[in-house]
């Protein structure tokens, strides 16, 4: 049986899936904000923090602990053209994406959720709250992807 992190962790996936799976098309390429990124944007950002999170999540519960940069947002967004790209493949990775790290929060052993992480320069924190941050991450980006326009 998964721990509470784990079950917590995929209930929010679940409910942001949900969520977007409500998104008007043709919305998307709309800014959520003016001067913001696009809805598209938003979602191709909430991608690559599953990616720069993925390898966190394995490594501080493989090794114990980890430390890592920071990643260029703006320039991960530039980079894919998340801009350009059609809604549903940018629904698809994420979906896929998030069955990944599901799988393997599941299987983080309870005691590795201590384990000490450190992203940049910030403060040690441990493998629990990258979990839980991550997930109220991904709720701030779904609030900008559901605000009116």
């Amino acid at each position: 049986m998964a721990n509470q992190t784990a079950q917590d962790f995929v209930a929010g996936c679940d409910a942001i899936r949900h969520s977007l799976l409500g998104v008007p098309v043709n919305v998307t390429a709309l800014p959520w904000r003016e001067g913001g990124w696009t809805r598209r944007q938003v979602l191709g950002h909430m991608i690559d923090s599953a990616a720069n999170n993925h390898q966190r999540f394995v490594r501080a519960a493989l090794d114990g602990s980890y430390t890592g940069p920071f990643y260029a947002q703006q320039g991960w967004v530039d980079a894919h053209g998340y801009g350009e790209m059609p809604w549903t493949t940018l629904l698809g990775w994420w979906q896929a994406y998030h069955e990944i790290l599901k799988a393997v929060v599941e299987r983080i052993p309870i005691d590795r959720l201590d384990a000490s992480c450190r992203v940049g320069d910030e403060e040690q924190v441990t493998l629990r709250f990258l979990i839980e941050d991550y997930i109220a991450h991904q709720q701030h980006h779904l609030a900008q992807i559901l605000c009116p326009s």
